[in-house]
C-alpha cells in the first residue's frame, strides 16, 4: 500500500508568500466595509487584521530572547478596544485608514519572517500548543494568515484560495492527525473548525501541535 509523500518543511518564504497574498487580496477593500463582521467571527474585519498582526508580532518576539522561558509569553501588555474585541498589543491607527491597517499587517509579518530566517533551528519558544522551533512559528503564522484571511474574505465578499502546497506543508507540521489524501486547503479549514470534510465530523474544538516531532 502506498503512502502520500511527506511534504517538505515549512519555510520563511512560505510565510512571506502567505502575507503577500493576504495583503494583495485585501487591498482595495472600501473603507466602509472594514467594520463589517469577518465571516463567522464576532470581530470586525478591522479587528481581525489587527489580531493577525498581533499574532505575527507575538510569535516574532517569542523568538527574540537569549534565554527563552518555555512556560510564559513575552509580557507585552494586551488591550481590547471594546467588550468582545480581540486583546492585542498591536493596534493600527484608525486615522491611517485601510492602507495603514495593511501596512501594520505587512510589517508585523516581516518581523516574523526575519526572525524565522535568522533564529537557529534548535531554538525553542513558548506557545500554549507546544514549545516550537522557528519552523513551527512560521507554520503557526501561516495558519493565522490563511484562515483569518478566509474569515475576512467571507465577510468582505472576496475570493481566497491559498496554494495547496503551502497548506499541505502546514498541515504536516502542525496537524499530524489530519487526513493526508483530501484537498489541503479544505483540510486546513476543517482542521481549524471552519469547514466540512467528507467522512470526518466537523470539529467544534481544535488545536495544533507546535513542538517539533524529530
Amino acid at each position: 500500500m502506498s503512502h502520500p509523500e511527506q511534504p517538505s518543511p515549512v519555510t520563511p518564504d512560505d510565510l512571506d508568500e502567505a502575507i503577500r497574498l493576504s495583503v494583495e487580496t485585501l487591498k482595495g477593500t472600501p473603507a466602509s466595509a472594514w467594520d463589517d463582521k469577518a465571516g463567522t467571527l464576532e470581530w470586525t474585519c478591522w479587528e481581525t487584521v489587527e489580531h493577525m498582526s498581533d499574532d505575527l508580532f507575538a510569535y516574532a518576539v517569542q523568538l527574540g530572547l537569549r534565554t527563552p522561558p518555555l512556560d510564559v509569553d513575552v509580557p507585552f501588555a494586551l488591550e481590547s478596544r471594546r467588550p468582545g474585541g480581540p486583546r492585542n498589543s498591536v493596534h493600527a491607527d484608525r486615522a491611517s485608514g485601510p492602507a495603514g491597517l495593511l501596512q501594520v499587517l505587512e510589517a508585523s509579518g516581516a518581523l516574523l519572517v526575519a526572525m524565522t530566517r535568522t533564529t537557529p533551528p534548535e531554538y525553542r519558544g513558548h506557545h500554549g500548543f507546544g514549545a516550537a522551533d522557528p519552523e513551527g512559528f512560521a507554520a503557526m503564522g501561516i495558519v493565522e494568515v490563511l484562515v483569518h484571511t478566509h474569515d475576512l474574505a467571507e465577510g468582505l465578499g472576496l475570493g481566497w484560495a491559498p496554494p495547496a502546497g503551502m497548506c499541505a506543508r502546514v498541515l504536516a507540521r502542525l496537524f499530524p492527525d489530519a487526513p493526508q489524501t483530501t484537498d489541503p486547503w479544505t483540510t486546513l479549514l476543517w482542521a481549524t473548525g471552519r469547514a466540512e470534510l467528507p467522512g470526518h465530523p466537523r470539529l467544534t474544538r481544535w488545536r495544533w501541535y507546535g513542538e517539533p516531532r524529530s
